[in-house]
């Protein structure tokens, strides 16, 4: 069976359709337009004018006859070249309507193939078919996200090497030392490798999660949560562990705080990724956990009166990896995808998360909760 192309099918059924219109329209004509004609000429006005001519009664008749043949044959001439010059143009413009529409559609499918194979930068132009156009933009942008997709693989990918380089090169040195006696065993040394392989292994964890959280693969429990226990829970949990600091911990919290829509493991998490994050960076300083109410969302805040950010820092703060003082990542405890995860987690909850500011005077992280 011949399977025809989209050209080949648009141009045979705009012909189909002109040809039974023409078909259809000459029937019509021919059918109403003899008849007419024949009783114009049969009418008792013709046929008295006839007979002012002296003709009698059998010449009317021929001259009658002779009249509506003559009608007929310049009726079939006339449908005749008008259906053959009609089918002519027709043809043309339809041929040229099928081609304009096709034209675009191949370009989409070129478009699709070099796509397919790799060419992430393929782009297609407009047309002015408004359906076309449409399609050729949501290919467009299909294509600039697959584009924006592979090139945010590559930085991880390249992000991640980096964060892995330096514990393994601590490693690889503080082994390689020991086997060759140049550095004695000691608990000092098999804590430190100890240390950096537990970075390692929640610098793994941490893109893992990262990648589930990026694709929607992470799961959120959403369910009706109070709120109080569990933030009485982490200033518990993290005042224990700085009752040898000057960094005190304060939580303010309304008695009447409402009931949200949110899993309480991810929030619970969020928080001890902003609450790390303030202790971690913070000096001798308070760091607020603080609740209240908006109009449709209850928002959180850890506000800390540390260091603070810079403003051309902020806005990358939460890039995957990125530290505002890169010196310090060799020391620093953190993976530096702390707070990817802890916005990726507050969008998955329907929530939004913000940062404030200053150099010297400290930092404010928010973020919101949908309400039940």
């Amino acid at each position: 069976m011949v399977r025809l192309k989209l050209r080949d099918r648009f141009f045979l059924s705009h012909m189909v359709v002109i040809f039974v219109s023409i078909g259809t329209l000459i029937i019509a004509s021919d059918l109403l337009a003899s008849q007419y004609f024949s009783s114009i000429l049969l009418s008792e006005y013709f046929t008295g004018y006839l007979r002012q001519m002296n003709l009698d009664q059998l010449e009317v008749m021929l001259l009658q006859q002779k009249l509506l043949n003559g009608f007929n044959a310049a009726w079939e001439y006339g449908a005749f070249w008008s259906v053959f010059c009609g089918a002519i143009v027709a043809a043309g413009v339809s041929y040229l309507a099928a081609q304009r529409i096709v034209r675009p559609l191949k370009q989409i499918e070129r478009g699709v193939q070099r796509l397919a194979n790799g060419f992430l930068d393929e782009r297609l132009p407009g047309s002015t078919i408004p359906e076309i156009n449409h399609l050729a933009a949501s290919f467009n942008s299909m294509a600039a996200e697959l584009e924006a997709v592979e090139q945010r693989r590559r930085e991880m990918i390249m992000d991640f090497t980096h964060e892995l380089r330096t514990p393994l090169t601590v490693v690889q040195g503080y082994l390689e030392g020991l086997a060759d006696g140049a550095i004695a065993p000691s608990p000092n040394t098999y804590q430190l490798l100890a240390r950096e392989t537990k970075r390692l292994r929640r610098l793994v964890n941490d893109l893992q999660e990262l990648s589930q959280a990026e694709i929607g693969y992470l799961p959120i429990r959403l369910q009706k949560l109070y709120l109080p226990p569990i933030l009485e829970q982490l200033m518990q949990r993290f005042s224990d562990q700085l009752v040898n600091t000057d960094i005190y911990l304060k939580l303010d919290c309304p008695v009447d705080c409402p009931v949200v829509l949110a899993d309480p493991e991810r929030v619970e998490q969020i928080l001890i990724n902003l609450l790390g994050n303030a202790i971690r960076y913070a000096q001798a300083s308070q760091i607020t956990l603080r609740v209240w109410q908006g109009e449709q969302q209850l928002w959180l805040s850890v506000e800390d009166n540390g260091r603070g950010i810079s403003p051309e820092d902020l806005p990358h703060i939460y890039e995957r990896f990125w530290r505002s003082e890169r010196s310090r990542s060799t020391h620093n405890s953190g993976t530096g995808i702390g707070l990817t995860i802890a916005k990726r987690l507050v969008e998955l909850q329907k929530g939004a998360i913000e940062a404030k500011s200053e150099v010297g005077k400290g930092s404010t992280f928010q973020f919101s909760l949908p309400l039940t």
